[in-house]
């Protein structure tokens, strides 16, 4: 492994680095794809200096296969070098007790994603998303009692807004079990989070993992001359053809020629300008192949900006009338 490869950002106001760039299993890590395939990028992805294995209980297809694919490929012998993290809060079976984020189903769907990964522990469990149907205090409750039963070692929270974000922390601190990070959508078609939460997580000491940095492939050069036929647009995967618009088009054709100018794909950039805030403590990435997150992950060998280049991108955009 590559320690010197990339950054290494630490998450929040806690001990525990991450780098700035991580794997994310939302994609390509389901049933149907090769298993060597899939283990070749997990040790592309180890050779490259990611130490950051983002799942959830639903990735697949079908559900959990995320999960056992890691459990499978991942090299046990480097368990103490790699942090890897699940997410409950998902329908995951029928009745009452297979969804949400009652103590009830968290508890068992946690014991269910540690037999897939085959693992003792996770170290971050977040709730996917918040549960108006549970009071905040049981929901919190329940992660400081999976970290005290040592099935977990930090805890976080992903898609809560910035009230509920700050409430949670406030719980978990009251209980002695920090709220570890917050896992947002932020990209440049997506700057949603800039308003409020990332003043929210900084107040809180709360970190920053990032996840559709790349809008779904939309900022990549992919889309420049039509939708490809064996791409998520076309096939409707995460991302449908009407969001592929002329607006974001334009814009993405302005953010190529300064990726050019700065010796970066579109996508480099774009990873790049995420990761330009300090509050941002990881970016997380997908990948279909080794070459794919080799060029990823070279995004950080330029993370500099000048205020020229980060003016010019904010223009383009209000041009584009893609984001604010």
């Amino acid at each position: 492994m590559d320690y010197e490869r990339q950054p290494y950002r630490r998450c929040g106001r806690s001990g525990l680095l991450l780098p700035a760039v991580s794997l994310g299993l939302w994609h390509n890590f389901g049933g149907g794809r090769p298993l060597d395939s899939q283990r070749t990028i997990l040790h592309k992805a180890l050779d490259l200096g990611i130490t950051h294995f983002d799942i959830a209980d639903r990735y697949g297809p079908p559900l959990g296969a995320a999960e056992s694919t890691f459990g499978r490929i991942f090299p046990r012998s480097m368990r103490d070098e790699v942090v890897v993290t699940t997410k409950g809060s998902n329908p995951m079976w029928d009745g009452p007790y297979g969804k949400g984020n009652s103590r009830k189903h968290l508890l068992a769907t946690l014991d269910r994603s540690l037999e897939r990964l085959g693992l003792d522990f996770v170290d971050i469990y977040y709730l996917h998303r918040d549960d108006p149907d549970t009071p905040l205090e049981e929901q919190v409750a329940t992660l400081d009692h999976m970290v005290r039963t040592g099935r977990v070692l930090y805890v976080g929270v992903s898609n809560f807004s910035p009230e509920r974000t700050a409430q949670a922390a406030r719980l978990l601190r009251q209980l002695g079990t920090p709220l570890l990070v917050h896992q947002p959508s932020y990209s440049l078609l997506n700057r949603g989070i800039e308003d409020s939460l990332l003043g929210v997580l900084e107040e809180q000491g709360v970190g920053c993992v990032v996840y559709s940095p790349l809008a779904q492939g939309l900022l990549t050069d992919r889309y420049l001359d039509g939708i490809p036929a064996d791409s998520r647009a076309a096939e409707g995967r995460f991302l449908t053809a009407d969001r592929v618009t002329p607006e974001v088009l334009a814009f993405v054709r302005s953010l190529s020629e300064l990726a050019e100018a700065r010796g970066q794909t579109v996508a480099q950039l774009a990873l790049a300008w995420a990761l330009r805030d300090p509050r941002i403590t990881s970016v997380l990435v997908g990948a279909s192949s080794p070459e794919q997150l080799e060029a990823n992950v070279a995004a950080v060998d330029n993370l500099d900006f000048t205020h020229e280049e980060l003016a010019a991108i904010d223009r383009a955009a209000k041009e584009s009338g893609v984001t604010a």
